[in-house]
């Protein structure tokens, strides 16, 4: 249960949207064309209290469940992804990994800075060769004294560049009967040996940053391995994907709104041959695909939120969601730039940006391939056990 009546949420939507769309929609392009969000932005976040969200209020945070996340995550998918970008770990998958997995030694440590924004938190599962699958983990953790030596390469890390703290996922064995060997560790980002590479060039998401990080023998020692057991980590990192899944599948849903919305305007005033575009049937018949788009992404990712919460379904539904959205978000831009014509092509228009931006959507914290392998295999396993 939150520890957020659904009375006292109401104005914290209301101050979030108002926020996002009279603060921030207005600061779009200088975003883009910075590469950052203005600090400005990044101070008032700080203040909302939208660092820690997520967290529990005796850490610090706001308390708010999942079903109370992704009504936030619909408002912050209406502008520059880069804005969710800055907390999002915090109270995603690097925060909710310490939360339900810490020691209360680990939680004291990290989670109030965490909460605050002091402390920015990075989740380093991606490598060169193990993506939406952390199986294939190649970084190892070797047990040396009373700590741990960690050497590997991470790719594509989400606030790399700015990150205070890195939670680090490391094979310490190989696969066996008794679980897949892999743990996780939290690794300050001033750690010796510890290198975060240039920032990444990306399509879009212009203002969130990702980089590669080294751990050439870096060294923590034992009270950094996350809940004090070598086997939690492949679960935390499970989970905490699984929460992740249905708080992007959120943001796509308000990325696809703002398409939506954009293309409406357009439409209502555009003309060709002297006619708004808005009166033409084709057109009529793309916004009406947006919206039916929107509708269903926003039923679905509700569902699955309350699904979630109650611990009903913490797998197929997650993935179902993210499968859904992420591809759902995808279509309703492309509409989009083909309602603006030929202006939707342009640098400097919105629909130009959510194009590029919503495409990494269907990508992270899961493809939509393995999201239909979760889904499909997940439901094949519960017919045969039923048997």
């Amino acid at each position: 249960m939150s520890e957020v009546s659904s009375e006292d949420f109401e104005p914290i939507l209301a101050q979030v949207r108002q926020f996002v769309r009279t603060r921030v929609v207005p600061r779009e392009q200088e975003i883009l064309d910075t590469d950052s969000v203005p600090a400005d932005i990044r101070k008032q976040v700080a203040e909302m209290g939208l660092f820690g969200y997520a967290i529990p209020q005796e850490w610090g945070g706001l308390g708010l469940d999942l079903t109370q996340d992704v009504e936030l995550a619909m408002e912050f998918g209406y502008t520059a992804l880069a804005l969710r970008s800055l907390f999002g770990t915090n109270n995603g998958i690097a925060g909710q990994v310490l939360v339900n997995y810490g020691t209360e030694e680990q939680k004291r440590l990290w989670l109030e800075r965490i909460a605050s924004g002091d402390v920015v938190a990075s989740f380093a599962l991606t490598e060169p060769g193990a993506g939406s699958n952390p199986a294939g983990l190649r970084t190892r953790a070797v047990r040396e004294g009373d700590g741990w030596v960690i050497d590997g390469q991470k790719r594509f890390i989400t606030n790399a560049p700015a990150a205070d703290l890195f939670v680090v996922f490391a094979r310490t064995r190989p696969a066996d009967d008794s679980g897949p060997g892999i743990a996780v560790f939290l690794v300050p980002a001033d750690s010796a040996g510890l290198q975060v590479g240039p920032k990444d060039r990306k399509m879009g998401q212009e203002g969130a940053w990702t980089a590669d990080v080294t751990f050439n023998g870096v060294r923590v020692p034992d009270s950094a391995l996350i809940g004090g057991s070598e086997d939690v980590g492949y679960r935390a990192a499970m989970t905490s994907l699984a929460r992740g899944r249905v708080h992007i599948a959120a943001l796509a849903v308000g990325s696809a709104q703002r398409a939506l919305d954009e293309s409406v305007a357009y439409a209502a005033v555009a003309e060709q041959g002297g006619t708004p575009i808005g009166d033409f049937q084709l057109v009529q018949a793309m916004i009406a695909d947006q919206q039916t788009g929107v509708m269903a992404g926003r039923a679905l990712v509700r569902d699955a939120a309350a699904q979630y919460v109650s611990g009903r379904d913490r797998r197929i539904a997650p993935s179902v969601a993210k499968l859904f959205c992420t591809e759902m978000v995808g279509n309703v831009a492309d509409l989009a730039v083909q309602i603006h014509g030929g202006t939707g092509y342009m640098r400097g228009v919105p629909v130009e940006r959510i194009y590029r931006e919503v495409r990494l959507l269907r990508l992270y914290e899961g493809t939509s391939e393995i999201q239909r392998l979760i889904i499909g295999g997940g439901l094949v396993r519960a017919q045969r056990k039923s048997e």
